[in-house]
C-alpha cells in the first residue's frame, strides 16, 4: 500500500481503513444439534409428542415479545411476501419519510428457509424421533437507528434454533464518532469523500477492534427481544457470537475525480490482464510455491471478473469464499475491499483450543469474535499485497482531447450558471493566450490589464469603456470558475493556478506548431 500512495501522493487527500459490513450470528450452542435440542426437551418436560405445540408456543412468546416492543414505539409492523426485496432500501425510505434519527424504524415479517427440527416418524424401527431439517419459517427483521452503531438490524428466526444475525456497518459508527467528537465529514452514502482530519477519523475507527463484541451484541439483542431469557423457562440459553461475514475497506480519497477517473481504467487492465491465479492466491493469504505454483492438492476455484455497477466496473478476485474486489465509488474514491466469508483458509497465532496455557501456533481462523482482531489485520494485509500490485500503474497525463472535453462542460460558480470554455475557438484561444504571458507570472493581472490585450484600439467613448470592462470581468468570473485563475486575497489582481498553467500550455503549443512539425510527430 505505501507504494500505492507514494506513486500518487500528489493526488490523494486521505486514507481510511476499517470494516465496512459486518454480520455476526448468534446461535444457543444446545439448540443447535440433536443431541442438544432432546436435552433441552427433557429439562423443560417435553414429550417428542408434545414437541410441536411446545414449539408453537415458544414460537408465539418470541413473535409477541418482538412485536409488542415495536408497537410500544409506535412504528409499523410489514409483511414482506418476497424475501428478495431488498429491505434495507425499504427501512430507509421508511426512516426518511417518518425522519426518524435514532430508534426503531420498522419490524418486517417474510418466510425464508431455515435449519430447524421436526419429528420424523420410523415406521420400520415404530418409534418417532427428532431430525434436523431446512423448513420454511417466520423471519423477524428489525431495523433501528442505534445511539451508538447507527443504522442497522436484527434478523430473528421465530422457530427453534431461533439463531439470530446482527448487521452492522462500520461507516455507519464512525460517522456517529466523529459527530460526538467533532470531527467534520462528507459523506456520500456508504461512504466518506471528505475527511476533515483523516488520521483521527482512522483512531476513531480503529476503537471498533478494542470492543468488547459480546457484551455489545447481547445488549443490541436485550433491547429488542428483553424477555428472550424468561422465553425457554428453566433453561439456561446464552447465545454464542460469530462472525458470519465481513468487508474491510481501505478507501483512497483523490482530490480529484477525474484524475481518478484517468487512473481507474488502467487499475482494471492491469488487474484484470496481468494477475494470474498464483497471484489471486497469493493476494488472500494462500502460500504459493515458487517452484511448484499452486499445491496440487488445492481443489478450490480461482475467479476473476469483471462486473458493471451503477458507479462503474468493478473488478473482483475470489479463492472460495473469500475475495478481493476493486472499484471507485462517488466518483473521488478508491476502494480496496477484503470480504471473508470463509476464515478457515486463513491462519491465527494462538493456543490450542482447550489448552490456554499451551504453546502458541498457527492455526486456522476462527468464526468466533475472538479473532476478529486477527480477521482485521488479516484483511488489512490482503488489500495491502493487492495495492502494492497495481503501484507499477501510473497516472496518464490528459490528453488534449480530454482537456478540451473537461474545460467545455457548463459549470455552477457561486450559486450561478458558467458556460464552459472552447478553447480552440479564436475567442477563447486569444483570453488564453492574453492571460498566460510571462509579465503577469508575479504579480499577476488586471482587468485593465486584460482590456488593453484583448482590445488594442482605444476606447471611442467613455461608454465604450465600461462595457468593454463589463465584458473582460465576464471573462475573469469565467477563468476563475474553471479554476485557470484565482483573485490575489485583497486586491484586483488574478494569478493563473497551476491547473490553469497544465492546462493552457498544451493548447498554446498546439496552435503555434506548423503542419510540418506535426506531421513530423504524427510520424
Amino acid at each position: 500500500m505505501k507504494e500505492f500512495l507514494q506513486q500518487h501522493r500528489q493526488d490523494i487527500m486521505g486514507i481510511l481503513s476499517g470494516f465496512d459490513r459486518l454480520i455476526f450470528r448468534g446461535t444457543i450452542g444446545q439448540l443447535a444439534h440433536v443431541s442438544g435440542m432432546m436435552a433441552y426437551l427433557n429439562v423443560v418436560g417435553v414429550r417428542l409428542k408434545d414437541f410441536a405445540g411446545h414449539v408453537l408456543a415458544v414460537s408465539g412468546r418470541l413473535k409477541e415479545g418482538v412485536e409488542a416492543r415495536v408497537t410500544s414505539v409506535g412504528r409499523p409492523i410489514l409483511y414482506l411476501p418476497s424475501s428478495q426485496e431488498s429491505k434495507e432500501n425499504r427501512a430507509r425510505a421508511i426512516a426518511e419519510r417518518d425522519g426518524v434519527n435514532e430508534g426503531i424504524i420498522c419490524l418486517f415479517r417474510t418466510l425464508e428457509a431455515g435449519a430447524s427440527y421436526e419429528v420424523h416418524r420410523d415406521r420400520v424401527r415404530r418409534r418417532i424421533e427428532l431430525q434436523a431439517r431446512t423448513r420454511r419459517c417466520l423471519f423477524l427483521y428489525l431495523y433501528q437507528v442505534h445511539p451508538r452503531v447507527g443504522f442497522m438490524h436484527v434478523r430473528i428466526q421465530s422457530w427453534f434454533p431461533f439463531t439470530v444475525q446482527v448487521w452492522i456497518n462500520g461507516r455507519e459508527w464512525l460517522a456517529r464518532q466523529m459527530d460526538q467528537v467533532g470531527v467534520g465529514y462528507v459523506r456520500a452514502e456508504n461512504c466518506f469523500v471528505r475527511l476533515q482530519d483523516a488520521g483521527r477519523a482512522q483512531r476513531l475507527m480503529d476503537r471498533q477492534l478494542r470492543v468488547n463484541w459480546p457484551v455489545l451484541l447481547d445488549q443490541l439483542l436485550d433491547q429488542i427481544f428483553p424477555m428472550r431469557r424468561e422465553v425457554f423457562g428453566r433453561f439456561s440459553a446464552p447465545y454464542y457470537w460469530s462472525v458470519y461475514q465481513n468487508e474491510w475497506a481501505t478507501d483512497v480519497m483523490f482530490r480529484d475525480p477525474l484524475k481518478l477517473s484517468r487512473l481507474y481504467p488502467r487499475l482494471v487492465q492491469h488487474g484484470i490482464g496481468s494477475f494470474s491465479s498464483p497471484d489471486v492466491m497469493r493476494f488472500l493469504g494462500r502460500r504459493i510455491n515458487l517452484q511448484r505454483g499452486i499445491d496440487p492438492r488445492f481443489k478450490g476455484e480461482i475467479v476473476s471478473d469483471l462486473k458493471q455497477r451503477p458507479e462503474g466496473v468493478r473488478i473482483k478476485h475470489w479463492v472460495g469464499g473469500n475475495s478481493i474486489k476493486l472499484y471507485h465509488k462517488q466518483g473521488s474514491v478508491l476502494r480496496f475491499e477484503t470480504t471473508i466469508h470463509q476464515p478457515k483458509d486463513l491462519k491465527v497465532f494462538r493456543t490450542k483450543e482447550g489448552q490456554p496455557n499451551g504453546p502458541k501456533r498457527w492455526l486456522k481462523l476462527r468464526r468466533g469474535v475472538a479473532d476478529l482482531y486477527r480477521r482485521a489485520e488479516v484483511c488489512q494485509a490482503i488489500n495491502n499485497r493487492y495495492a502494492q500490485a497495481l503501484a507499477c500503474v501510473s497516472s496518464p497525463q490528459p490528453s488534449l482531447g480530454e482537456i478540451a472535453g473537461m474545460l467545455a462542460q457548463p459549470l455552477m460558480f457561486h450559486g450561478k450558471r458558467v458556460r464552459g470554455l472552447r478553447a480552440w475557438s479564436p475567442d477563447d484561444l486569444a483570453l488564453l493566450r492574453a492571460v498566460s504571458r510571462g509579465e503577469f507570472t508575479l504579480t499577476g493581472l488586471r482587468n485593465h490589464d486584460l482590456c488593453r490585450l484583448l482590445y488594442p484600439k482605444p476606447a471611442s467613448s467613455r461608454q465604450e469603456r465600461r462595457r468593454r470592462s463589463s465584458r473582460v470581468t465576464r471573462l475573469l468570473r469565467l477563468l476563475r470558475a474553471h479554476a485557470i485563475l484565482k483573485k490575489l486575497p485583497g486586491t484586483h489582481r488574478y494569478l493563473m493556478t497551476k491547473k490553469g498553467r497544465r492546462y493552457i500550455t498544451p493548447f498554446l503549443l498546439a496552435s503555434d506548431a506548423t503542419s510540418e512539425q506535426l506531421n513530423r510527430l504524427a510520424a
